[in-house]
């Protein structure tokens, strides 16, 4: 496993389709709200696996996912509608790191292009990390990110890659 090599137009694609998937899930079913990572398959598409961010603090998610599929997933990431396009589309972070079974992963910065979730249009930017399609077997992912107003993200995904 390594990590996936992504250009800076498929990153913000990629960014784009995380953050419809993400939004589009009901509160009761959200992989973003969940903290045991029961919801994690939702409504997954074929050809990748999202993993979801969190709304910030520690959480431990255990999931199940099909080995042989790309992963995609936010460390610190921002969204919001063009209404409000004067927000700054960035985050001021002060740490951001990823590592798959112990081992550091790369982080991109990913601008994704105007998206469309429901009736309105969205801008949003993240570091992302990805990695290459799992074997079957057992990995544990961490997350750890931290702006410089105090928001942290503190995730650890026990993954299982099935097939």
């Amino acid at each position: 496993m390594s990590a996936w090599q992504i250009s800076d137009e498929e990153g913000g694609v990629l960014a784009a389709r995380w953050w419809q998937w993400a939004l589009s899930a009901p509160d009761d079913v959200s992989p973003v709200a969940d903290t045991t990572g029961a919801h994690a398959a939702w409504r997954q598409p074929d050809d990748l696996w999202f993993l979801a961010g969190t709304y910030g603090g520690r959480v431990v998610r255990h999931c199940e996912m099909p080995a042989g599929r790309p992963v995609f997933f936010p460390v610190l990431n921002v969204q919001h509608t063009k209404l409000h396009s004067r927000k700054p589309l960035s985050l001021d972070v002060t740490r951001a790191e990823a590592y798959l079974n112990g081992a550091p992963l790369p982080l991109r910065e990913f601008v994704a292009p105007p998206f469309r979730v429901g009736l309105r249009m969205h801008l949003a930017w993240g570091l992302w990390s990805a990695v290459t399609p799992l074997l079957p077997g057992q990995y544990v992912l961490e997350i750890k990110g931290e702006t410089a107003g105090g928001f942290q993200v503190d995730t650890t995904y026990h993954l299982t890659a099935t097939g």
